[in-house]
């Protein structure tokens, strides 16, 4: 870990930059441009499934393929950030995400809305690592960094909220597309602001860049994070099987290969401490327990309860309201309790929250999915700002983009396995519904294969039947909710008592440290 000295009289503008805030003004950007990215795609759903007509297996794959892509590059585009220079990488990948956009604003096809989600995990990549690696070199007072993560996790929900209160208004008055359209202003600003006003850092001593590497690392994340989704989805096969078996495999030759070389793409010594390694499992298990809920609660509340996309959106608010808040404070709260009682604490209003989640049905009213939703945003605030600093702050800052890597993965690859695991659960528990009598094969076939398809079918319908069918998939579909929900509770408060045990003992820094 690097030196740290206490703070004297006499500032050295090394030790606090003049524009930091400014600079961090525009890192900010980056993480509300994928924040905002992430969310109205829920929102988008039910539109892009009426147009581009997907299979209830290529909805999921349009929701976490971007996932898939962006968990198995992370760790390379951070190490490649650490050798060529962090913004340089950051400002590339801004272009490529905003272009990237346009693929996914007119994608015409299922096929290619997955393969434009791809490349835009590809580009996101580049993103998320850069801005807590800089963040990580820009503030070298401990307490200054930890404000400026809280600042970043809060812009972070706040895109959270900002994706679908603009993006519910946007589907209101144009096409679907429209909602990816908004990427390209924000990252107009952030390139030409960026280029101006952020301070290049990298490792000096890094090495090559080694593609073996990067290649076992893509290989191994998808593999596995597929064969989860295969299993989850249709049960044990052959197939779920081998691309295990080849993901494990290509995980296992990517640690093999990082003990040998000298100049490794990820440090595995880093998870000899416990404190690097506890956070990282808090982060993984936390965000596997929400994420495939969130994708769903959208459609939830369109879809089930009625209501249009832009009050969806407002209803989604107090989540992102409780983490902005609690985000903010974090640091400060961690200091004067501890690490362990802020990330386990955190951790458990989230669980019991998704608890309250398994009694909604569709008739339930604002009041406890609004309360449900502001103790998650409050419980996430507290838990990703905390175990966030823990990670940067328990690795030199030379290696601050393996380590941002390392961070940004477990949330994406939980994020991956959460849509896979939690949302194969609704989707298994939603096909299984009985189809009312009268209603012909195809168009049942059609309603079963999800929640938005059942909508559709329902509008070609006389008007009891349709509404029989459209009732008899919305309880299903409800059911599969609760049913998550139960889950997603049961692993966030498991990760809370193993947060307890693993972060025991773990401060976060207070002395000011040599740039």
């Amino acid at each position: 870990m690097s030196s740290t000295v206490q703070r004297t009289t006499g500032t050295d503008e090394t030790l606090y930059r003049p524009g930091r805030w400014l600079a961090l003004a525009v890192l900010v950007l980056a993480v509300l441009l994928v924040a905002v990215d992430a969310t109205v795609l829920g929102l988008a759903t039910p539109f892009l499934s009426e147009d581009l007509k997907p299979s209830g297996t290529q909805l999921l794959w349009i929701g976490d393929v971007y996932s898939f892509i962006i968990a198995g590059l992370l760790v390379s585009m951070g190490s490649l950030g650490d050798r060529i220079g962090r913004k340089k990488l950051l400002l590339f990948g801004a272009v490529a995400f905003g272009a990237v956009s346009v693929l996914n604003a007119y994608a015409t096809s299922p096929e290619m809305m997955i393969l434009a989600r791809a490349l835009l995990g590809v580009a996101g990549a580049t993103l998320m690592p850069s801005t807590l690696a800089l963040i990580r070199n820009i503030f070298h007072d401990p307490k200054e960094r930890s404000l400026a993560i809280g600042i970043w996790g809060a812009m972070a929900s706040a895109g959270a909220a900002v994706g679908p209160v603009v993006g519910g208004f946007l589907l209101e008055h144009f096409w679907w597309g429209s909602v990816f359209l908004i990427n390209l202003p924000v990252m107009a600003v952030l390139v030409l602001v960026g280029v101006k006003l952020l301070p290049e850092s990298k490792n000096p001593v890094a090495g090559p860049w080694d593609l073996n590497s990067v290649v076992l690392s893509l290989i191994g994340m998808v593999g596995v994070v597929y064969a989860v989704k295969e299993a989850a989805t249709h049960g044990a096969s052959g197939e779920a099987a081998g691309a295990a078996m080849i993901g494990l495999g290509a995980l296992y030759g990517f640690v093999r290969r990082q003990l040998t070389l000298p100049a490794p793409l990820l440090d595995m010594r880093l998870f000899r401490h416990r404190g690097f390694s506890g956070a990282v499992l808090a982060d993984l298990l936390t965000i596997l327990g929400l994420s495939g809920l969130v994708f769903f609660l959208s459609q939830f509340l369109q879809l089930v309860q009625g209501r249009e996309p832009f009050e969806a959106g407002l209803a989604e608010l107090p989540a992102a309201i409780g983490a902005v808040a609690t985000g903010l404070a974090a640091g400060t709260v961690a200091r004067r309790f501890s690490v362990r009682s802020v990330v386990a604490g955190g951790l458990a209003a989230v669980g019991l929250a998704l608890a309250a989640l398994t009694l909604v049905s569709q008739s339930t009213g604002y009041p406890l999915l609004g309360a449900a939703l502001l103790v998650v945003g409050v419980g996430a605030g507290f838990s990703f700002t905390v175990t966030a600093d823990v990670i940067l702050s328990s690795v030199p800052k030379e290696q601050a983009g393996a380590a941002s890597a390392v961070s940004e993965t477990a949330y994406e690859l939980g994020a991956a396995l959460g849509i896979a695991v939690l949302g194969s659960i609704v989707t298994g528990v939603y096909r299984g519904f009985a189809t009312p009598a009268g209603v012909p094969a195809g168009t049942a076939s059609a309603a079963h294969e999800s929640l938005g398809g059942a909508v559709e079918a329902a509008a070609t319908l006389p008007q009891q039947r349709g509404a029989d069918l459209l009732a008899a998939a919305q309880e299903s579909f409800t059911d599969g909710l609760r049913l998550a929900s139960g889950v997603g509770a049961a692993v966030l408060l498991a990760t809370a008592a193993a947060a307890w045990f693993l972060l025991r003992g773990q401060r976060l820094e207070e002395g000011l440290e040599h740039p």
